[in-house]
């Protein structure tokens, strides 16, 4: 859950070729009232969470109308059917009588005049029936109108029909009670802490404000011949305050932006045991142990961007089913993944992340050899469509060869210290490290650039540092 952690992207589909039509009759040309992004500044729109109640927000880009920018409008999408992209379109203030009645301008000033959705208007909306992750998308057809709104017809559209030349960042908390969780094992128990509202899971755990917290415990298959007293198992917790990281510029008229960002960051903690003796895999197991999901909605300007993120929380063991150890690890840091966009490079990845760890409580008995991660792999995508997949892993890895037993307490640094005891002879080391994966997806086409024709790697982070060694 990093919340990673992760970093993605709109609707890979380009804008739709077929050129505005006139409105059909009876169908106001009428502008919207604008929004931040429309007040002529040059300073970037800011982008923020979203204000409650957010399913209420909705933007669009009308054609004809001056600048042709994204405006905050009255109108509402009630329902979409993904299947044949159809949606209903009304005014919130419809009254008993069926008439659109004018409503104030949100920014003060004239009211909003009566208007109903038109052939080339360009739609944003946050979660609504049918479209839970979101909506953007262009009419592209008027098809009736009845008691709940107008239907009508819409193809795909890109980020830049809404922002134009416009520019904005920023990034923005999710909301740690906004995850929905599903528990995949039953030993786990989520925790997190919001201003004004703390949810604990563990007894005695404590959650800083904005973060949240899974904590695990489960048995992992024993080598053949193992003893019992080296029954397996992992232990531990991830924690993560996570943030979604969001830019755009715009650039010449009709060319698509001239840079773009989409990205998750935030803060890492983690502690974590592995005891026993796994049982041997040629390749590393993963037990995914919780699935979280969420839909933050950031107001950029007047625009409700909708940000799919979910979290994938798991740990991994790679052994040769001989050593058996008792290993402790606590790690801090930050992270941060997705994908950069300018005009000469195009997409490019972007992957960080700094840990320290902590003094780690080790017990190595017989040669051998062991790697565990305790980690999370995030997706972000933008109204339904992955654009970042991000796999932050940190792990402890433990070697021992010839006739080894040692068990040393709060080692750290590279050395036993007195703490150790040896039996027999022999080499042992234990290593921390943490490595950072992901995949740029070509859905990022959705900000307006160049499609991607392949999925591009996001790189391969990888740090390791010796936590203790010697010999016995």
């Amino acid at each position: 859950m990093p919340a990673l952690a992760a970093s993605a992207l709109f609707l890979a589909a380009g804008c739709s070729s077929e050129p505005a039509a006139s409105p059909a009759p009876g169908h106001s040309r009428d502008s919207e009232t604008s929004g931040p992004a429309a007040a002529g500044t040059d300073r970037p729109a800011a982008v923020v969470a979203a204000p409650e109640p957010a399913a209420t927000s909705t933007a669009v880009a009308r054609a004809g109308v001056a600048g042709g920018k994204a405006r905050k409008t009255s109108m509402k999408v009630r329902s979409y059917d993904s299947r044949t992209r159809r949606a209903v379109i009304s005014a919130p203030d419809k009254g008993g009588s069926g008439k659109v009645t004018s409503s104030p301008s949100p920014t003060g000033g004239s009211p909003e005049r009566p208007h109903r959705a038109a052939v080339g208007d360009v739609i944003a909306s946050a979660p609504v029936p049918g479209a839970p992750d979101g909506l953007l998308a262009k009419v592209t057809r008027v098809i009736a109108e009845s008691g709940d709104g107008t239907e009508v017809q819409t193809a795909p559209t890109t980020l830049d029909a809404l922002l134009g030349d416009d520019d904005a960042e920023g990034s923005v908390p999710v909301d740690p009670a906004s995850f929905d969780v599903d528990r995949l094992l039953p030993d786990v128990k989520v925790s997190w802490a919001k201003t004004g509202n703390v949810h604990a899971g563990p007894q005695g755990a404590k959650v800083p404000l904005g973060s949240l917290r899974i904590d695990v415990g489960a048995r992992l298959g024993t080598a053949a011949g193992a003893p019992a007293e080296a029954s397996a198992s992992v232990s531990g917790f991830v924690q993560v305050a996570p943030e979604v990281d969001f830019s755009y510029g715009g650039g010449a008229a009709g060319s698509g932006p001239g840079a773009a960002y989409l990205g998750v960051s935030g803060d890492w903690t983690s502690k974590w045991a592995l005891k026993g003796r796994a049982a041997a895999s040629a390749d590393p197991v993963r037990v995914p142990f919780a699935k979280l999901h969420a839909d933050p909605v950031l107001q950029v300007g007047p625009i409700p961007v909708v940000v799919n993120l979910d979290l994938t929380c798991y740990f991994q063991i790679a052994a040769d089913g001989r050593v058996t150890v008792d290993v402790e690890q606590a790690l801090k840091g930050d992270f941060k993944a997705g994908g950069t966009f300018g005009t000469a490079e195009g997409w490019t990845p972007v992957d960080e992340s700094h840990m320290t760890s902590s003094p780690v409580r080790t017990s190595v008995t017989a040669a051998g050899r062991v790697k565990a991660s305790l980690g999370a792999e995030a997706t972000v995508g933008l109204y339904g469509t992955v654009g970042v997949t991000a796999d932050l892993a940190p792990y402890l890895r433990a070697e021992a060869a010839g006739a080894v037993g040692v068990n040393s307490s709060e080692l750290s640094g590279g050395s036993a210290g007195a703490g150790a005891k040896a039996g027999s002879r022999g080499s042992w080391s234990v290593h921390g490290g943490v490595d950072l994966t992901g995949t740029l997806r070509v859905q990022l086409g959705v900000f307006g650039t160049p499609v991607l024709q392949r999925s591009i790697p996001l790189g391969a982070l990888h740090r390791e540092w010796t936590l203790a060694e010697g010999r016995a």
